[in-house]
């Protein structure tokens, strides 16, 4: 497993000074891109191959948000690939090696020359050491739409949600969503579903709905209603 180390910083938490759930988003992507680069597969790397890693979906389990100063344990391991897709779990732990969250993401290679996925090269195949996958309750990459849903306030994408790519960062898209749930209690699972990549220039409309079970689905579409991303939240119970 590759993983490093860190500390809960002020500019992470809510005003409940606990780490946001989009931070620890934040985190696991950081972990593998961390990841990728020292082993020689980071962003040079991928520029270099025409190749992007464009995010196909994320299933986040949270038992606990870490408050801040807390020093944490972020690890991450791919598991398998399938084509033009890979797998990757993460997890995070406290000083006492007790698990705070886990997750499992699923990746697609493109090929950014012409957009359309591509298998890995070798080295990339070999680089990548696969790890048995985690022990988890693995839900489902799609995520059912209910019926009636609210609109909510637009949202222009500017240069502050872009990364390296030109395009919506994955970590950006929960950000929007988040902005328009009203929660009653603490998260405990985020899955999101990608579909359509968004860049500058574009607007996201919001459409929210809350679920009988106390859960929150947000559909964002760009100004043609294509979906680009559903985000799903469930809530704690109690």
């Amino acid at each position: 497993m590759y993983n490093f180390n860190s500390r809960i910083r002020y500019s992470e938490v809510d005003e409940t000074g606990r780490l946001r759930l989009e931070a620890l988003l934040d985190y696991f992507q950081d972990c593998s891109t961390f990841h990728s680069e020292d082993i020689g597969l980071g962003v040079e790397y991928l520029q270099t191959q025409n190749l992007v890693w464009v995010m196909s979906s994320w299933q986040i389990v949270a038992k606990r948000y870490p408050k801040f100063g807390e020093t944490v344990l972020v690890g991450t391991m791919p598991y398998d690939f399938k084509g033009f897709v890979g797998y990757r779990n993460f997890l995070m732990k406290d000083e006492g090696g007790n698990d705070i969250a886990c997750a499992n993401t699923i990746w697609s290679l493109l090929d950014t020359r012409t957009g359309r996925p591509t298998k890995p090269p070798a080295e990339m195949l070999v680089k990548y050491e696969l790890e048995p996958r985690l022990a988890m309750d693995y839900a489902p990459r799609r995520i059912s739409l209910p019926e009636n849903m609210t609109q909510g306030v637009p949202v222009e994408i500017t240069s502050r949600y872009l990364d390296t790519n030109h395009h919506v960062n994955n970590g950006q898209f929960i950000r929007i969503a988040l902005e328009g749930i009203e929660k009653k209690g603490q998260i405990r699972q985020l899955r999101a579903e990608y579909k359509k990549q968004a860049v500058r220039g574009e607007v996201l409309v919001p459409y929210m709905a809350s679920l009988k079970d106390g859960g929150h689905v947000v559909v964002l579409k760009n100004e043609e209603n294509v979906i680009c991303c559903i985000v799903e939240l469930q809530e704690e119970r109690k």
